[in-house]
């Protein structure tokens, strides 16, 4: 017996999907809601819906407004490629190529919101619904959102599509829910990925998400969800992942890139955790804990600082000069336990000039433990890193990487506790030259040296 409530929305009857994918879903939301009315029938009554979007290309001019629990929206295939190195790559070599836009089954965000338009205007999807219960279990799964384009942001650079502005939001969830799923996504070129306010066992899982502004916000609060095996990068203006007032947060196993302004930013983030994960930077501020996060776990985590290698980019930066910290503390009583952590940098281009670079940096709180990270600060013996042309993003990016001769040791802070902070415990994580710390109200334990005696040891 085939069922009534699943969708196709090539298959619908109002509206055409390719034209504007918006007005076919927003009927079809409205079709459930017209057949789905009682609460209560046999301990059932509202089942919900699929609702499926096969491989095209289907332009949204309408958002979709979603009100309704248990509404699963899937396609067949996240279709990401890079709109980055397209748009930085000459338009003569364009016919060379096999394919030039992102596929599968894509929504082409083609709403401009009006300046002055509050944010949520400009989501492709956005979901709210007041009253009791919250809205749960709704999922996104196996399709892409592309903002297609970003556009000048008026500072005269004539370089707009890598300003990562546009107004545009791939999902809105404006109020609070129960175990929503994003899943198998692809979301490129919007200046907000993913924006989410009050979750609840939220899961955000093996989904592509980057060439954004901002890839993943979670907004006002939350507590027991999870972000996990995501490939991930934001912008130079924007967060990879950012959280505030949040609880149980898990972040395990993505992999993120450059070039977000940070890649995982906490504010009043408590008892949560970062593990496992491969963190890659151009800029200093990789991970920030502020605001009085406080009680979070950082463990065996990868991290990698480097200058931005790829010419057409090498103009942006967050901001951010190299005394601020590659990991920065502000809160109470977190770990920060046996990561490795590698900054290859040319001395040229250190700022502020002559600066010594700090890895890890506490700035205020107390009870914070640094132990058993492993810290390798390198600079090139060369002239500079060789500036690649514009169509050699990945050649230059994987070189780069690759890169491990011709490196000398960089002088670095290791671990530097300010003043405001006091009673925390920095353990095997930097030798008595590279911490800086006030022993009198910190407890301190030096990494050993090879042919050096431990302390307390002889």
């Amino acid at each position: 017996m085939p069922s009534n409530n699943y969708y196709d929305v090539t298959e619908w009857g109002t509206g055409n999907p390719y034209n504007d994918i918006g007005v076919v879903i927003n009927s079809i939301i409205a079709d459930i809601k017209s057949r789905q009315t009682n609460t209560d029938v046999n301990e059932g009554g509202k089942p919900g819906a699929v609702i499926y979007i096969p491989p095209g290309d289907y332009h949204l001019l309408t958002q979709v407004v979603i009100d309704i629990s248990y509404l699963k929206i899937m396609g067949s295939g996240h279709g990401f490629t890079s709109s980055s190195i397209r748009f930085n790559t000459p338009e003569s070599d364009w016919p060379n190529w096999h394919e030039l836009w992102p596929g599968g089954s894509r929504i082409l965000v083609d709403m401009s919101p009006e300046v002055g338009a509050p944010e949520s205007a400009g989501a492709a999807f956005y979901i709210a619904r007041s009253g009791d219960p919250r809205i749960s279990s709704v999922e996104f799964a196996d399709f892409c959102i592309d903002g297609m384009h970003f556009v000048d942001d008026g500072s005269g650079s004539d370089d707009p599509e890598n300003t990562y502005l546009n107004g545009k939001t791939g999902i809105y969830i404006a109020s609070a829910q129960d175990s929503f799923r994003i899943s198998g996504m692809g979301l490129v070129y919007l200046e907000h990925g993913v924006t989410i306010y009050n979750a609840d066992a939220l899961a955000i899982h093996n989904n592509f998400i980057a060439e954004c502004g901002n890839c993943i916000e979670l907004r006002e609060s939350g507590q027991a969800s999870k972000i996990t095996d995501n490939l991930i990068g934001a912008g130079y203006r924007g967060y990879s992942i950012y959280a505030e007032n949040f609880g149980g947060l898990l972040i395990t196993a993505n992999n993120i890139f450059p070039r977000g302004k940070s890649i995982v930013h906490f504010s009043n983030v408590v008892r949560s955790s970062i593990s496992s994960n491969r963190f890659h930077a151009f800029y200093p501020g990789m991970l920030i804990l502020d605001n009085g996060s406080a009680e979070n776990l950082v463990s065996s985590n990868h991290l990698f600082r480097e200058r931005e290698p790829w010419a057409p980019m090498q103009a942006y930066n967050n901001g951010l000069n190299d005394l601020y910290g590659l990991i920065y503390i502000s809160g109470d009583n977190n770990t920060l336990v046996a990561n490795h952590i590698s900054e290859t940098i040319d001395t040229q281009y250190i700022t502020p000039p002559g600066a010594t670079p700090v890895i890890i940096r506490i700035v205020s709180g107390k009870g914070n433990t640094i132990s058993n990270n492993h810290i390798v600060a390198t600079t090139e013996t060369s002239d500079g890193q060789v500036t690649a042309d514009a169509s050699a993003c990945f050649s230059t990016q994987v070189s780069a990487l690759l890169s491990t001769q011709d490196l000398e040791t960089l002088i670095v802070t290791a671990v530097q506790v300010e003043a405001a902070s006091q009673q925390n415990t920095v353990l095997d994580s930097g030798t008595d030259d590279q911490v800086i710390l006030d022993k009198s109200v910190n407890a301190f334990r030096a990494t050993p040296t090879p042919g050096g005696a431990v302390e307390g040891q002889r």
